[in-house]
């Protein structure tokens, strides 16, 4: 009979499934001490949980969810709830992998419930404090009065929002200062001689888009320019659909030179419907982008990007989302990202 071979870590491997006991036993540590590690105990000190976390990972030690919850009245989950759109699922990608690199550190997973246009966004919100199945809740595309806002408000569940509610000051939120967004936008645009600009929007229910819209509107006044704001369409359409509507706009009125538009596929899709109506980026008009990608450039360097900082974003929500959890009597962490620069190509 073939003998077996130590694992090269030096840890135990006897096929059962590892518990608290097998890793007190691999570390040296009491089962209380072990325990108390892997729950980020304020008492226990950093050394001694990286130790801990490091024999549990090395072991394939994953926790009784259920025990967990009989012990401590928690799930060790926290939950994105996040837009299915198919149109912004790179961003939403990009926000999900920077939570999940915040969080990996420490007890808590990340769980994610999609939300489709069709669904009720309060939906998956309240089957979630309903049924106890995370200990706090992350949401976007957030209106001024948010129901599922409102609705954790009222069962003080801690959540945190990427975005502001008109309640912002009662909850964690990280936001994107879009009023400063297009203030800058439009001063770029009109330093560049343009008169006639289209703002092309989120959807107008959504916090972020009036920000946007009337930033745009008080820049355009101070300025002296024409503004509109896209009605038949939003950022967040179809990518052919935006760029038809783009060619059509031009043939309709062939002064417009200036786009501020507010994600990556419809600055694309406005570029594209341009191009097919001769029109070159940067020659008969601009188009101004915020983007939390790193893609327009690439594509287009004459496109004029802001960059909005998705990974600082997902690690402030995480750090938020903790403490709302951990310390619910501390002020809510909040945090405004304000826009002063644009991307130089390099």
């Amino acid at each position: 009979m073939a003998k077996s071979t130590p694992p090269s870590d030096g840890l135990p491997r006897d096929g059962k499934k590892p518990t608290l006991k097998t890793i007190a036993k691999a570390s040296g540590m009491a089962v209380p001490t072990v325990s108390r590690a892997l729950s980020d105990a304020p008492d226990i000190s950093e050394a001694t949980k990286k130790k801990v976390r490091e024999i549990a990972d090395a072991l394939g030690y994953v926790p009784n969810r259920a025990g967990v919850r009989l012990r401590t009245g928690r799930t060790n989950v926290i939950s994105l709830v996040m837009s299915a759109e198919r149109e912004m699922m790179t961003q939403t990608a990009r926000l999900l992998t920077s939570l999940g690199l915040a969080l990996r550190e420490t007890q808590y997973h990340l769980n994610v419930s999609p939300v489709f246009p069709d669904d009720d966004p309060l939906r998956a919100v309240r089957y979630i404090v309903e049924n106890q199945t995370a200990d706090c809740v992350i949401f976007n595309q957030v209106e001024p009065e948010d129901k599922r806002a409102e609705y954790l408000i009222e069962r003080k569940f801690p959540f945190a929002t990427h975005g502001r509610t008109k309640w912002a000051d009662q909850h964690p939120y990280y936001d994107f200062d879009n009023f400063a967004f297009s203030e800058l936008s439009l001063a770029e645009l009109a330093a560049r001689g343009r008169r006639n600009i289209v703002l092309l929007a989120p959807p107008l229910a959504q916090n972020y888009a009036n920000d946007m819209v009337n930033g745009a509107r008080h820049a355009a006044k101070a300025l002296g320019i024409q503004l509109h704001v896209a009605r038949q369409v939003q950022s967040n359409g179809l990518y052919k659909d935006l760029r038809n509507w783009a060619a059509q706009k031009h043939r309709e009125d062939p002064t417009i030179d200036g786009f501020l538009c507010a994600s990556t596929n419809a600055t694309m899709s406005v570029v594209a419907g341009m191009e097919s109506c001769g029109c070159t980026v940067g020659q008969e008009f601009d188009v101004v982008a915020k983007e939390g990608l790193h893609m327009l450039k690439f594509v287009r360097p004459e496109i004029i990007v802001v960059q909005e900082d998705i990974e600082a974003t997902g690690v402030f929500l995480a750090k938020a989302a903790l403490q709302a959890i951990k310390s619910p009597e501390l002020p809510p962490q909040q945090f405004l990202e304000v826009p002063t620069e644009f991307v130089t190509w390099e």
